[in-house]
């Protein structure tokens, strides 16, 4: 039977299992025959939100003359869990790696649906399978904290009645082309994951993630929807800028959105800016943090000038200001 010891970094507590052995820590080292894995990442969330778990594989010398494994080779799944019930996951990708000293990190983040209620039964499962063909797993406690979201009514003029309501051929091949980007996972396009940066320094929200939205039309019908991103009431022509490093993938006039630009950040996380007046960049381009990506405006189905910020993770919407904490549990932060 294998060998764990565990090294406790921090006081709370945490749930880790490998095998029929287990552990008690939120930050903790487990030392297996040929291996040391860590594992770090944040215990509690809150709907709407996301959970990141950072997993890093290392190697002693002693242990590399032993077992020579090639951690490049190794594969790992995040999973949620509700009770029994498995509710979402995602795989971990390579975001640093170094044979010579045998250290591989991961990383793998879930989007968490803002209509789930907070609870303190769900868990996260790790499994991964090493070059041996063993595979291991690892069971971390998780719980969501409480949240209450905004409800709100919003007449349209018929002018936006026509664009929410617009159900043709071009309307459909954008949001197409829109699903299409956002279910792209790149696996190899790890651009940034220290914590993002605002797109706009104003801090008058005229709407919050998730809200519940009611539209009402001129004809009378309406129809329910969730806001996916945060509004920021400002002026056309101010500057929007780049929240994070990546590369645009998007950068077009849309009928729903406006002057709208998308940027790839990590693989399946992608920000997304709509309503501008002007871009300032196309498709292709890399920008960093703060770099001018456009000007605000009132493009698309908007009823005022205003910036809408919206953070994508494996195509589920998730709160912005997320991503402006240390979210990746980054050793720089």
């Amino acid at each position: 039977m294998k060998k764990i010891f565990t090294y406790i970094c921090m006081v709370a507590m945490i749930s880790v299992t490998i095998g029929h052995h287990f552990l008690f820590a939120e930050e903790s080292s487990i030392v297996a025959d040929n291996y040391t894995l860590n594992v770090k990442y944040n215990d509690t969330s809150k709907p709407g939100d996301a959970v990141f778990v950072r997993l890093a594989f290392l190697q002693t010398t002693g242990q590399m003359k032993k077992n020579k494994f090639k951690f490049a080779d190794i594969t790992a799944t995040l999973e949620l869990y509700l009770d029994e019930k498995r509710l979402d996951k995602a795989d971990f990708y390579v975001l640093q790696q170094d044979s010579s000293a045998g250290k591989t990190v991961f990383l793998a983040g879930i989007p968490l649906s803002s209509w789930w209620n907070s609870k303190n039964n769900y868990s996260l499962k790790i499994v991964y399978n090493l070059p041996n063909n063993n595979s291991s797993s690892v069971t971390l406690p998780f719980a969501l904290e409480y949240k209450e979201f905004v409800s709100e009514t919003i007449p349209l003029d018929s002018r936006n009645t026509s664009i929410k309501t617009d159900t043709s051929s071009k309307r459909m091949q954008q949001i197409n082309k829109l699903n299409a980007i956002l279910g792209t996972i790149n696996a190899d396009h790890v651009y940034q994951t220290t914590a993002y940066i605002p797109p706009t320094p104003a801090t008058r929200r005229t709407s919050f993630f998730a809200d519940r939205r009611v539209y009402k039309y001129t004809d009378g019908n309406s129809s329910t929807s969730l806001h996916y991103g945060t509004d920021y009431g400002i002026p056309t022509g101010s500057t929007v800028k780049a929240c994070a490093s990546g590369r645009v993938v998007m950068a077009e006039d849309r009928i729903s959105t406006g002057w709208s630009i998308i940027i790839e950040h990590l693989p399946g996380l992608y920000s997304l800016y709509y309503h501008m007046s002007e871009l300032k960049v196309t498709e292709g381009d890399f920008v960093e943090p703060g770099t001018l990506i456009g000007l605000s405006g009132a493009t698309g189905l908007a009823t005022g000038p205003h910036l809408h910020w919206e953070m994508r993770l494996n195509m589920a919407a998730v709160n912005p200001d997320y991503f402006t904490t240390n979210f990746t549990c980054a050793d720089e932060q």
